[in-house]
Formats: C-alpha cells, structure tokens, sequence
C-alpha cells in the first residue's frame, strides 16, 4: 500500500511539472520567412512574407522589416496600427503591411515600385513583451533590359566586326555569340556601364573571319534565372574580304628576308658589344686605380684635417687613440659591492653567484642596489683612454654601466646614476643599450659592442665612447665642466664580467703606430671597401665634416 501511494504522488508531480512546462511556453514562438530568395521584377512590386510559428494573432504584436540594421526601417507596425516615423526615406510611400491573415500569424509587407537599391537581404522581427524572433529573407530584382541589337560595324583585315549593344539590364548580363550551327564564338570585347539608375548598358564585340559564318546570333541573358533575348544577323558574301594569291607569296617572302636581316643585324650587334665590354673594361681598370690613388690622397688630407681639430671628429677610434695618454685601469677593492668579486690582478670583476635566470633575481631587487665598484686611477686634468671587454650570457636579464664619476658621489645602498649627480656613464638595462643621464637616451647600434673604448679629455670637457671591435662612435658627453677628482666607474648586475684591458706605455705605442695602418682602410692591399663617411670627406671650406648627428649614425 506504502508502494501504491509513493507511485501515485510522483504521478501527481510530475503532471504538475509539466502543466508548468507547458503554461511558460505557451508565450514562446518562432519567425519564419520564405526559405528561397524572393524574385521581382524592375518597376513592379513584391511582397516580404513572414509567420510565427506556431500559429497565433499578431495583431497586438511590433512587427518590423528592415535591411542590414534594425535602424534601416523598411515598415513598422506598432499599437495596432503604422508607425512611419522610423521608416528609411527610400521607402516612404512604397510600401503596405498585407494582413488579411493577421490573426492566423501570417502577414508581409508589399513593395511597389521596385528599385534597384531594393536588391539584397531584409529581416522581419516580431516583439511580444520582452520576447522577439526574427527570420532573413532575399529579395533578387531582375530587369530585362532593352536588346540585344546586332549591327555591323567595319569591314577589317580579318573579316567583318559586328557589334551587339543592350541597355537598362540589371543584374549584369551574360553575353553569348553563336553561329548558325549553334557553335559558341567567343567575343573580341565587351564593355559595361551603369546608367543613373544602377541599371547595366552592354556593348560587345566580335569579327568574323569565315564566310561560312554568314549568320551570327547574339544572346543577353539574366544570370540569376536564365531568362534570354536573343537577335540574329545576316552578313552579305560582298562584305568578307577575298583572299590574293600574291599576298601568300609576298609574305613567305617578307619573312624571309625579315630572318636574314635580324641574322646580319645580330651579328653586327655581338661584334659591338664585344668592343664596348673590351671597353668599359679597360675604362674600369682606369677608375679603379684613379680612385685607389684619391682615396690616399684623401684620407692623408683627412688625417691631417683631424690632427688639427681632433676634438670635433667622432669617426675614428684609432685615430683618437694618438691624442690621448693610454692607462692602465685597476679596481679599488676597498670601495667595491660586497656582491662583487674581483681578480687577483684587480683587472676583471663579476657578480658572486650571478643569477642565471631572472627568476632567481627580481626586478626590484636589481633596482633597489647598484653593485658598483671604482677604478684606483684618479684623474684631474689631461687625456686619458683604456678599454673594457663586456662578457654577458645569453637568455639572461643583465644590467651594466661603465664611465666615470666624481671622486665624492655617494654609491651606498640606493643611488641613481645621473649625469646630474656627477655620474657620465652608458650602459645596458631592459634589453636596450642607453645613456644613464637625467633624461635617459637609448642608443641604436649597428653592432652589439663587447670591447668598449672609454676616451677621457678632462680639459676639454669631453667623454666619448667607442666599440672597439669596429671602430665606430657610440655615444659622447660633451660641455662638460669637471670639478675635482674623477674615477673610472663599474657596476654590474646578472651574468656580466668586465674585463679591464692594461695598457701602459709601450702598448699605447704600439697602438698609436697599428692605428696608422688600420685607419688607411688598407689602402696598400687594394681593399676599395669604403665607409660611408668617405663620400663626404671634406666640406667646400676643405674641414672635416663634424656634425654630431653624422658622426653617431656612422
């Protein structure tokens, strides 16, 4: 009996489950429009069919018909009645809601007057409440235009051309010639144009050349729905051109000659240009050694150019190598990072345990300390230079700088490397090569520098940087007024090492006397591969070009 009782009131809930089911969609219904593309003709009128399903009174329902956008109102019906406020202008007066059969669901909207604007895509929505469907429908408008009309043009050298025009065809239509057997004959040209109602003018052409094709058809035909006009023509037999049998003879003849002539011009032609080549070689020869023997004579002018104003000439690392005392740079231990880790002979410096992966060092902890570390030279006056060879390691996030300081700046715990603070150092940070100053520049190298020289000129108020592996100008602090003592200045962050190349004397000598070869570009060795900076050697004055913004981008 528990049994019995327990199946009757699951049989109660769940007949109460669905009445529920079935009342909340009892309001529910869907739009359908016509599933094939609606075809009307130009000028006429058509209508825009839509339904609910399942059937019921729309009366008291919004139905609307736009284009693309519910903005693009084609016909609005609200409260009963039309509502034209919302309607797009091109439809104003065209167009009517068709509701005899309102009441079932189905009802359209008829479009008189067919435009070719009218061609494409519309949607009907329906709105009960907060509940709305919609369905697409496509309407194709087709004009049958007036034509074809075949007429012959001109008599050719082939044969006859006849024409075939038609006119206020929409969409464009297709073009077909045939003969009197029904053989397609391809056209010679076709044009269209659009008239001011969108509407398509045609003209195509055709010669034809057999006298057996004496009656040719010309066909426009609607490619949507095949509809077709079709005229024929009849071409006289006086109007095909008869053949001679001299004109035969007269070209194989012509042709003949034509092959001896190109034959004998060929020739002459290959005997020209075996001299020109034999030529222009010679000519070569000559220029090679007339510019051999300039670009001497230019780089000794430049050479002596440079000895003279040396301090506005940024071109050459060599070359200002001979105005400048080489020194032998080595590190302070006293006032280095405790991070850092120097070599016996104080010449190369490296982190302790240097990160080998940025996830072992974050970016705020790089930020918070500099790791920095002085030179023991010190330097009041005169010329100096000494070079760093920067090792780094791939796939690791790396910071360095290198230049010089005052003898007093403040290098405990946080600090900023500023020209403003009496810093004048470049270096590397956030994958790009930059100039540490109170507005940071980043610099944009032809090649990556891992020898860099380091040019001092305390009276001139000048330190320059150079890539020694190439030669080339990196980058120069210039107007500079030093106070006091200044000291060569490292820091270091990541897997980098700086090793301090030990000039003395006798190697800045030697230096001095391998630059005077190197800087000649070779010249003895017939090496014509020439910098950029030699097409502009000397200004019309006969100085050294030295501007700045030339000597960087070189």
């Amino acid at each position: 009996m528990l049994d019995s009782l327990d199946f009757s009131l699951s049989r109660d809930l769940f007949t109460i489950l669905l009445l529920q089911v079935t009342i909340w969609r009892s309001d529910s219904f869907l739009v359908i429009g016509p599933s094939e593309p609606i075809v009307a003709m130009l000028g006429a009128e058509t209508v825009l069919p839509c339904r609910v399903s399942p059937a019921m009174s729309v009366e008291n329902m919004e139905l609307r018909w736009f284009r693309s956008q519910i903005s693009e109102t084609v016909y609005l019906y609200q409260n009963g009645m039309e509502q034209v406020e919302e309607q797009v202008v091109d439809f104003k007066g065209r167009t009517e809601l068709v509701k005899d059969y309102i009441t079932e669901g189905r009802v359209a909207v008829r479009i008189y007057s067919l435009q070719v604007s009218d061609n494409g895509i519309y949607k009907c929505l329906f709105k009960k409440g907060n509940d709305f469907e919609e369905a697409t429908l496509e309407l194709k408008v087709i004009g049958l235009g007036s034509g074809p009309h075949v007429s012959i043009v001109s008599p050719e050298d082939k044969g006859i051309r006849l024409r075939c025009t038609g006119k206020g065809w929409y969409p464009q239509p297709e073009v077909q010639w045939n003969n009197a057997r029904g053989e397609k004959m391809p056209s010679l040209s076709e044009e269209e144009t659009i008239n001011e109602d969108g509407l398509y003018n045609i003209q195509a052409s055709i010669i034809v050349e057999d006298s057996s094709n004496r009656e040719v058809s010309c066909s426009l035909k609607n490619p949507f729905f095949g509809q077709e006009q079709v005229e024929t023509i009849s071409i006289p037999e006086p109007f095909f051109p008869r053949s001679s049998p001299w004109k035969a003879a007269f070209a194989v003849t012509f042709f003949l000659l034509g092959i001896f002539m190109c034959s004998v011009l060929l020739l002459a032609w290959k005997r020209l240009q075996e001299k020109k080549e034999t030529r222009n070689i010679q000519e070569e020869k000559n220029k090679e050694t007339q510019k051999r023997e300039s670009l001497e004579k230019q780089l000794l002018q430049r050479k002596e150019l440079y000895q003279q104003d040396w301090r506005k000439a940024q071109l050459y690392a060599d070359w200002r190598k001979e105005q400048f005392k080489a020194v032998a740079v080595t590190l302070d231990p006293d006032g280095a990072h405790s991070n850092l880790n120097l070599s016996d002979d104080k010449t190369k410096v490296s982190m302790k345990n240097a990160p080998q992966t940025s996830d072992t060092c974050t970016k705020q902890q790089q930020v918070e300390t500099i790791c920095s570390v002085l030179g023991k030279n010190s330097f009041k006056d005169g010329r100096y230079y000494w070079e760093v060879e920067v090792k780094t390691e791939e796939n690791t996030e790396n910071r360095w700088a290198l230049g010089v300081c005052s003898d007093t700046v403040k290098r405990k715990g946080w600090f900023i490397e500023s020209t403003d603070r009496n810093f004048w150092v470049m270096g590397y940070e956030d994958g790009k090569f930059k100039v540490f100053s109170s507005k940071p520049e980043f610099l944009l190298l032809r090649q990556q520098p891992s020898r860099i020289g380091v040019f001092l000129d305390y009276d001139g108020g000048d330190l320059s940087f150079y890539n020694m592996n190439d030669g080339s100008h990196i980058y120069s602090f210039t107007e500079i007024t030093f106070f006091g003592t200044l000291r060569p200045y490292f820091s270091l962050q990541g897997a980098v090492m700086f090793v301090i190349t030990c000039l003395d004397s006798d190697h800045a000598e030697n230096q001095s006397n391998s630059s005077q070869k190197t800087s000649a570009f070779n010249v003895s060795s017939n090496n014509m591969d020439v910098p950029q900076e030699a097409t502009s050697l000397l200004s019309s004055e006969g100085r050294v070009s030295t501007s700045t913004e030339s000597a960087q981008v070189s």
